[in-house]
């Protein structure tokens, strides 16, 4: 089979490989679309393990059902979680699945740029999803990246008619405003350095965009009755961003870091006037599987309209453009790779 082999952002060949074999308990998956996320794209972090196949925001149709797996059948069209929560460690027990040990160790062979993938068990246990007959295959590729939203915005305490200010219009940040919308917030600003980013953020329902290199908290005021904002996401890894985040929260506030800065980035955070303020910081990574459920209902109920996000389909042998694009991060929101494309 084929797959898109990652090298570094500027370099992902289109390679043979030998078609995964499945076990007990396992399936294996032909991939009809595979997202690229923006994490795909952190050099820092995906080089130093490279070459390697990535992709993990898959739709497809199973191939292959493994001796023992009952629930599923040859032909079922399935979104697959890459990550998978053990749900009886004592993070899981707490309801902090991410932190659990299980769920950083589990993953498909290969990644998702692949014309084909083999699923665990555990994966195939607590991971594979039907797509409901609404939700087509490239919407599919959305139930991850909006999962993590909605567990973002969840432990945010994200609650109806709350201001929401939101920096970075990228997919991340565009699937927070199409969220955000859906559970009843109230004004919503967004930023980027991007003016293309900035339209669709405009066309896809935000209340106002401001520059990112503008004076934020000061612009923010201005179209929030003199007000900061109730909810701040970070949806970028720049450290102005964050920076800016701080400046940006009102009192009683909270400011989400959704993207994470470089490893060797620091912030400087005035506890004191946050201790006063009652201002509350908290991160969010991933996702568990009742966040996946959630987005597929979301997505299939049309209050997401995920489909709207979508601007390249891309064919396998394309995916190092796909990378590219994403990468530069300039006219382009969400890449679709399609491994059986023709």
């Amino acid at each position: 089979m084929k797959v898109a082999v990652y090298y570094n952002n500027s370099d992902v060949r289109v390679e043979e490989r030998p078609k995964p074999k499945i076990g007990p308990d396992e399936l294996l998956v032909k991939v009809m679309a595979s997202g690229i996320c923006g994490s795909d794209v952190m050099e820092w972090y995906r080089v130093k393990k490279a070459p390697l196949v990535l992709g993990h925001e898959i739709a497809g149709e199973i191939a292959e059902v493994g001796k023992g797996v009952e629930r599923y059948k040859v032909g079922d069209r399935i979104f697959v979680s890459h990550h998978i929560p053990c749900n009886t460690c004592h993070y899981c027990l707490k309801g902090y699945h991410t932190a659990c040990e299980t769920l950083h160790t589990t993953n498909y062979d290969p990644g998702g740029f692949a014309e084909y993938i083999r699923v665990p068990g555990l994966n195939v246990d607590r991971g594979v999803f039907l797509l409901p007959d609404e939700v087509s295959f490239e919407e599919g590729t959305f139930i991850e990246p909006l999962a993590c939203v909605i567990r973002g915005q969840r432990v945010a305490n994200l609650r109806p008619a709350q201001s929401v200010l939101i920096l970075g219009s990228g997919i991340s940040g565009l699937l927070h405003l199409l969220s955000a919308r859906a559970l009843g917030a109230g004004r919503i600003i967004m930023t980027d350095i991007n003016g293309y980013r900035l339209k669709a953020a405009e066309r896809l329902g935000a209340d106002f965009v401001i520059e990112a290199g503008e004076d934020i908290p000061g612009g923010l005021r201005r179209v929030n009755d003199n007000r900061l904002s109730d909810l701040v996401v970070v949806c970028t890894g720049a450290l102005s961003a964050f920076s800016q985040a701080l400046e940006s929260v009102d009192r009683g506030g909270t400011v989400l870091f959704f993207a994470p800065t470089g490893p060797d980035m620091n912030l400087p955070v005035p506890v004191n006037k946050f201790w006063r303020n009652e201002i509350k910081l908290m991160p969010s990574y991933g996702n568990s599987p009742s966040d996946a459920a959630e987005a597929i209902e979301l997505i299939r109920a049309g209050r997401v309209p995920v489909g709207k996000l979508i601007t390249h389909r891309l064919g396998l042998k394309e995916t190092g453009l796909g990378f590219r694009l994403v990468a530069e991060a300039k006219e382009s929101i969400k890449v679709i790779i399609e491994p059986h494309a023709a």
